[in-house]
């Protein structure tokens, strides 16, 4: 996810430009650019990290104009550096472009317009559209980018400008938002509303397959096809900092509601024709997965949780023994592991330092570490032998949501690619399975529509001190992190426990004032996890359920249910986790508490 700006108007375009990247930095901050026609070319500046360095970058160019384009930038094609960020040029520096989305076809078109003589000086899968609209141009750059934007498969938003242009920002649209905000004979461009609000509150909302051309006399809206689009004016009401939650009173709330997008964009690239699995960057083929001894899965927190989904996948298809470890303790367990062992390393941030130091205490005794990271370019990523990337866009609430779900979708594809390399399944099974991942999206989204009463439920919950989750099998990882979430933003003890060892300890616990969340989601365990809950009523205990909408035993049981989709047992650990999480935000905000930077809590642990 990153963040496009533009501006044409009777105005300086660099300061408004830099003022949109700055609302729109939490869309990504790896890097940051942007591009002004001038001085017989489009006149660019790129820098990596943080805004200020482009700010200072800037200063120094003392480039301006009354035309402009800018792009803050979250990696996924190409390490952060200052050839990869954007904005790109053609061949020529006179038609510069920036771009928000994935071109999953970009290596197929980059090794044709190489074959043509274009040159290339970046990694990026971006850098494809400015050479496909300099094959196209001939004077009209509306028209160029309209034949340009034929050939890409994905997604993306795009703004283009060119030198022969300065007062023309063509702008298209397909699968990535794009907005356009309408002044006093000026006009912004935007990913996001955040970055016009300063400016105005007037904005046209590009919907799919949609482009426009810009000038500062006016717009023009068609289809991709050319077809006039007539738009109403949308009036923005909220205030700036709402803006940046798009409508949503917390990031992390936002952030709930983004998972359909983040499981999707995560999977985009992961399942090919012919039922291929790719993973392009994992040494990891059919020879070597036929000679692993064992599989282990270090991590910490969420991903941890994470870990214990992947595990059930992993031994369930590919059948191969996994053991998952806290990565602070691995490290200093002398874990026993030779070259025909699997490392998997997940961490959201890239930068962990309990699981780095795992990753080379793995690579010192000879195992091959895969790294599962969301932040292309971090330490994980030049320190494993090969990297599954998710691509969840910037998380910015400190407690884990959308990361999580993707970490779990690539740990699902991954136990796929195995058992496919492995022959542990049929084509067949392996069909089917990838059927059901490519579901969950929309399953998600099917969740997060149908959740009214969860927060009726954390309201009349709020003041518990206590709370026990229980699950099974793929149950029990969401009842970890159900319970997990909960400590991390309400600050109210929570245990997460497998539930037939309830009888073992934890039922001395149970009585009126600690409620129970039970996982009795369809599973070949569910008759076992409702006599559960029937020993946990017998105590007096309120039991909130998360079942399977149809579920008719539940019903009979439970004081509240929380109904989610059917799925294959294994892959009903996506789903089953939405509930517990919006559970543990709506308690949190009842009792007050600030959910996006809970107390003593960072995004990224990287200290011992």
């Amino acid at each position: 996810m990153c963040g496009i700006v533009g501006y044409v108007g009777n105005k300086n375009s660099v300061p408004i430009l830099l003022d949109g990247l700055k609302k729109l930095e939490y869309r990504g901050y790896d890097s940051a650019g942007l591009a002004v026609p001038g001085n017989g070319m489009v006149e660019i500046v790129k820098e990596v990290g943080n805004l200020s360095h482009l700010e200072d970058a800037v200063s120094n160019n003392r480039i301006n104009g009354n035309l402009g384009i800018g792009h803050t930038r979250w990696a996924t094609h190409g390490r952060p550096t200052q050839a990869n960020a954007h904005p790109h040029n053609d061949c020529k520096n006179k038609i510069s472009v920036v771009h928000n989305g994935i071109i999953e076809n970009f290596i197929e078109l980059k090794e044709a317009l190489i074959g043509r003589g274009h040159t290339f000086h970046s990694e990026t899968d971006t850098e494809v559209i400015p050479h496909l609209i300099e094959e196209c141009y001939d004077g009209d750059l509306f028209e160029a980018v309209q034949s340009a934007i034929k050939d890409l498969e994905g997604s993306f938003a795009i703004a283009v400008i060119c030198q022969d242009n300065p007062d023309l920002i063509v702008v298209a649209r397909k699968d990535s938002p794009l907005i356009i905000g309408i002044g006093d004979r000026e006009y912004f461009v935007a990913s996001d509303i955040p970055a016009v609000l300063n400016y105005t509150k007037d904005i046209f909302i590009l919907q799919d397959c949609e482009m426009a051309k810009i000038t500062s006399k006016g717009i023009s809206i068609t289809t991709f096809e050319g077809e006039e689009v007539n738009k109403d004016i949308f009036k923005v009401k909220w205030d700036d900092e709402a803006a940046e939650k798009g409508g949503y009173e917390d990031f992390m709330l936002k952030e709930i509601y983004e998972q359909p997008k983040a499981i999707r964009e995560t999977l985009r690239d992961k399942f090919g024709k012919d039922g291929e699995i790719i993973f392009e960057e994992v040494p990891f083929g059919k020879e070597k997965a036929c000679e692993l001894n064992k599989v282990v899965i270090i991590a910490c927190g969420t991903s941890y949780h994470a870990g214990l989904v992947g595990k059930q996948a992993i031994e369930q298809w590919a059948k191969v023994p996994v053991e998952v470890d806290i990565s602070s303790e691995f490290r200093y367990s002398n874990p026993i592991l030779n070259e025909n062992d699997l490392v998997i390393t997940i961490t959201q941030s890239g930068e962990t330092a309990d699981t780095l130091a795992g990753v080379r205490e793995a690579k010192n005794r000879g195992a091959t570490v895969i790294g599962v990271t969301n932040v292309l370019g971090s330490t994980i990523t030049r320190e494993a032998d090969g990297m599954i990337y998710t691509h969840a866009g910037p998380e910015i609430g400190v407690a884990a949501t959308k990361t999580l779900v993707s970490q779990m979708a690539v740990l699902y594809v991954f136990a796929l690619y195995l058992a496919k390399c492995r022959g542990t399944l049929s084509d067949e099974e392996i069909a089917a399975i990838a059927c059901d991942i490519q579901k969950l999206p929309d399953q998600v989204e099917e969740i997060l529509s149908a959740n009214g009463k969860i927060k009726d439920v954390a309201n009349k919950y709020a003041n518990c001190a206590d709370f026990l989750y229980l699950g099974r099998g793929i149950g029990l990882p969401v009842a970890l992190e159900g319970a997990l979430k909960l400590k991390e933003i309400s600050y109210i003890h929570a245990e997460g426990y497998a539930a037939g060892e309830m009888k073992h300890g934890p039922i001395a616990l149970l009585d009126e004032g600690v409620p129970v969340v039970a996982i009795a989601t369809k599973s070949k365990v569910h008759e076992k996890i409702l006599g559960n809950i029937q020993e946990v009523r017998a105590r007096g205990a309120d039991v909130i359920a998360v079942s399977t909408f149809g579920d008719k035993e539940i019903e009979k049981v439970a004081d509240h249910t929380f109904y989610v989709t059917e799925t294959m047992e294994t892959l009903s650990a996506i789903l089953a986790v939405i509930p517990l999480q919006l559970l543990a935000y709506y308690m949190a905000k009842a009792r007050g508490c600030n959910v996006d930077q809970p107390r003593n809590l960072a995004k990224s642990v990287t200290v011992e």
